[in-house]
């Protein structure tokens, strides 16, 4: 060939038209959130607004518009709008962290003031509500024995009400059930004391005990595992099923033995879902375990107390001993619950199927 080939020089700059295009430094969200933040602020104070939530929901605003009117003069509309997308899912984030995180923080500097070790170890017998002293043993117990109670009661009768649904249910009698659960879950917790207390104490006529007020939890809390359990078990690939009948295993076999530990660890967060309702419920234990300044180790017979009712008593009194005693105790519910969760998790992931990596 007589003609050589020219080679052209490669350009490395972004063409009219291409895919190249503008984009903006990483900082920049950081940077505008740190600028709605101090604007936030600039404007509440000069409208005379003294109000921190009024700033935070300014600053909000601020950071959606200034995200979306610099990302248009930068990289576009269309870039804007999913980073005006992303600027909303992190403020609706914040707006849910904040109130927790103050919650926290509040009951923590309160509760620290008076929780000790002879805190946890004493009752109130003998101790007058006005007066400092006294502890939340006898509260802390009967909560310990209620809540166990109850877990007991609801937690298999759920566990099993959602395999049936599952696994076996498919008729009327199958709707009527999930009917009747959906309709449980928004039951008031003074509605289930009061079946509570209609039947077993003023019908069968037994008296005051936490048993009674174990049974209201139960009913409030069975909705919310069969929900819980039945959507972890739908998340449960059929492939996995039909593997083990496949072997000639028997379907009772397989839900325990494959069906069960794939979905276990829904199925326990859900569990706690449903003790963290109840731990918190005041009014079935007001009607049905009337409360005491006594230990009284026995649920089964007897007035006892439990921390959400021993909280409400104690800041109802209004002395600075008394709600300094009823912040202690609401400290020592969210360690109850948190505790409760831990180990919860620690079970869920001992016996959760090992899986290679």
């Amino acid at each position: 060939m007589s003609h050589a080939i020219q080679e052209r020089p490669v350009s490395l700059a972004p063409r009219r038209g291409s895919l190249s295009h503008a984009r903006l430094p990483r900082w920049t969200p950081a940077a505008v959130a740190v600028g709605s933040i101090a604007g936030g602020i600039g404007i509440g104070l000069a409208a005379g607004w003294h109000s921190k939530v009024q700033w935070g929901l300014i600053a909000a605003l601020l950071f959606v518009l200034v995200t979306f009117a610099v990302t248009t003069k930068v990289e576009g509309s269309r870039q804007a709008k999913d980073r005006v997308a992303t600027s909303l899912v992190w403020v609706c984030f914040v707006l849910a962290v904040v109130p927790l995180l103050s919650l926290a923080w509040v009951t923590v500097s309160k509760g620290l003031d008076v929780l000790d070790g002879y805190f946890l170890t004493h009752s109130m017998n003998g101790v007058l509500d006005a007066e400092a002293g006294g502890g939340v043993y006898h509260a802390l117990l009967g909560t310990i024995e209620q809540v166990g109670i109850a877990t007991l009661i609801a937690a298999p009768i759920g566990l099993l009400t959602a395999v049936y649904l599952v696994e076996y249910g498919g008729g009327k009698l199958a709707q009527a059930v999930t009917f009747f659960v959906d309709v449980m879950t928004g039951i008031p917790s003074i509605v289930a004391g009061l079946f509570v207390l209609a039947t077993w104490n003023l019908i069968l006529g037994f008296g005051p005990s936490g048993f009674a007020g174990a049974m209201a939890l139960a009913i409030l809390m069975m909705p919310v595992v069969v929900r819980s359990t039945e959507e972890m078990l739908k998340l449960v690939p059929n492939e996995l099923r039909e593997a083990s009948l496949a072997l000639g295993i028997p379907k009772w076999r397989t839900i325990l033995k494959v069906v069960l530990p794939t979905a276990i660890g829904g199925i326990t967060t859900g569990v706690m879902l449903a003790v963290a309702r109840i731990t918190g419920e005041t009014a079935p234990v007001l009607l049905l375990v009337f409360g005491t300044k006594l230990i009284n180790p026995n649920p089964f017979e007897g007035a006892q107390s439990s921390l959400p009712l021993y909280v409400y008593e104690q800041y109802a009194v209004g002395t600075d001993a008394a709600v300094a005693r009823a912040w202690a105790a609401a400290l020592v519910l969210i360690a109850f619950v948190m505790i409760l969760n831990l180990v919860a998790r620690g079970i869920a992931r001992w016996k959760a199927p090992k899986t290679a990596r």
